[in-house]
């Protein structure tokens, strides 16, 4: 008897994973009946053990992923905890809401099972804010990092994990697939206990999770471009455009990647930008750089996240050890140079255009290629900044601050987000920067118009508990399981486990 074609071996990755989410499931069941004060008791532990180890996980992304600077990330960390619970604090997306004057009802329901990829320029402060979310929202999530950060996002979920339970959470609110592939996603995410999709990663994973079959939040590629009007102080735009594209070697895809002025405001620009740190390239400089960053019209992805002396070096251009940007600069804006694409590393393409309508036309067209993501203005002409805004398609205009930080809410007012909403123009779900409300709908209940309707005295004790402690989640039974895996599937891996005992090989 040939044994070899009956044994089908199981992999023990994906069975981990699909275990992972039945689990998550129990505790989302569990945990959507929490009241507020518990939610935002765990909300706190949470954050206060993210705090904690926020320059720990920096260190441990960047030596892991080569990506990023310590400081930067260990300060996107500790955003992604205190900053933005207190954001959402004042944000009731647990108690029932009663409208007497409209006679409606509505009750809060979570999404139930979050799925949520992390990706490897941001590793941690993903995994901290998209924990927050699911924690204020009363949602289980499991993170699925990117293979090239999987250690430092492990244990940071498993770090939150324990916080929480120790808050009262239940056990499983809180997992983290431990070796991730593109298979083993793609399975997760048409999973029928996956409730909804946090996508945030490459269009390709994007596109993957709206083709999953689940509901999707999915987020595409910046192309941010940086209009400085003859208005502005060019002093001032400088620092502020070598601080953001400098920020975490400009990982955040929310960064400039063009900085756009009027030739009568050229020179004052470069000598701005010369002043604030930037390494100003000369032609034969931008043509080494240049083919440097692409070859056969593709972006070298050895440059991501990496700092502009150590690009320099590798491109053979000689730049003062000083240097925090590298700024090529295309004589005329147009749409054929690789340099006016996105650039996850500090290196901003300076052009100019003859006046402010041909800036506007050029501005249009190159945000395309990060449509819906984000764009900057700097200048006092508010006329113009709102024929600027309205022009270039995109969801979100930054004005007069850093676009790494203001567009992802760390320099502005806008919801602190590491997930950028691009809307229809960038084929997404969501046009805001995404946040708890979006993972939790809600039940109306609607009386008649005309009908008499007392509801000064609803009672809505029994829909919320109160656990003292920490309760485990059931584990899943032998049912449960048999949902998941095929019989095939559970032969296998019984056949599997009696082999390893007898340590067989045949």
């Amino acid at each position: 008897m040939d044994g070899g074609a009956l044994l089908k071996v199981p992999d023990r990755d994906l069975s981990s994973a699909r275990m992972k989410v039945v689990r998550a499931a129990w505790a989302a069941k569990y945990y959507r009946k929490f009241e507020r004060t518990s939610v935002l008791q765990i909300a706190e532990a949470v954050a206060k053990a993210g705090y904690e180890k926020a320059a720990h996980y920096a260190e441990w992304a960047v030596r892991e992923t080569g990506y990023g600077v310590v400081e930067h990330k260990t300060l996107k960390n500790q955003l992604s905890t205190h900053d933005l619970l207190d954001f959402y604090r004042d944000l009731d997306l647990v108690t029932p809401r009663v409208d007497q004057e409209r006679k409606i009802i509505e009750l809060p329901a979570p999404a139930g099972v979050v799925f949520a990829l992390a990706p490897v320029t941001n590793p941690v402060a993903t995994v901290y804010y998209k924990t927050m979310l699911a924690i204020l929202s009363r949602n289980a999530i499991v993170l699925s990092p990117h293979p090239f950060a999987k250690e430092c996002s492990a244990d940071a979920a498993r770090h939150l994990a324990a916080a929480a339970e120790a808050a009262g959470a239940p056990s499983g609110l809180i997992q983290c697939v431990e070796e991730p592939s593109v298979a083993l996603v793609e399975d997760i995410m048409a999973s029928d206990k996956i409730n909804v999709i946090m996508a945030t990663g490459g269009n390709a994973m994007v596109r993957a999770a709206y083709s999953s079959g689940n509901p999707a939040l999915g987020v595409g590629a910046g192309n941010a471009v940086a209009y400085v009007d003859p208005s502005a102080d060019v002093d001032a735009v400088a620092r502020s455009l070598v601080e953001s594209k400098s920020f975490d070697n400009s990982i955040l895809c929310t960064n400039e990647s063009i900085c756009l002025t009027l030739e009568q405001n050229r020179d004052n620009m470069i000598r701005a930008l010369r002043t604030a740190g930037a390494h100003i390239c000369n032609p034969e400089e931008t043509d080494k750089l240049r083919n440097y960053l692409w070859t056969d019209g593709r972006f070298n992805l050895a440059a991501i996240g990496k700092s502009a002396t150590w690009i320099a070096k590798e491109a053979g251009l000689r730049t003062n050890d000083a240097a925090r940007v590298l700024v090529p600069v295309v004589e005329r804006p147009g749409q054929d140079d690789v340099l006016f694409r996105e650039k996850l590393c500090p290196v901003l393409s300076l052009t100019a255009a003859v006046d402010f309508d041909q800036a506007v036309t050029f501005a249009a067209q190159a945000a395309k290629r990060g449509a819906g993501h984000s764009a900057a203005f700097h200048g006092d002409d508010t006329h113009r900044l709102v024929l600027y805004s309205s022009a270039v398609p995109v969801n979100r205009v930054v004005v007069n601050a850093p676009c790494s930080q203001g567009a992802a809410g760390f320099a502005t007012h806008l919801p602190p987000s590491f997930m950028i909403g691009t809307g229809y123009a960038g084929r997404s779900s969501i046009g805001e920067n995404v946040g708890p409300q979006h993972l939790v709908h809600w039940t109306k209940i609607a009386f008649g118009r005309d009908v008499p309707a007392d509801l000064s005295d609803l009672d809505f004790d029994s829909l919320a508990e109160r656990p003292a402690v920490a309760q485990p989640t059931p584990t899943p039974s032998p049912q449960t399981a048999r949902a998941e895996f095929t019989k095939d599937d559970l032969r296998a891996m019984i056949l599997e486990e009696l082999r390893s005992l007898k340590g067989a090989s045949e």
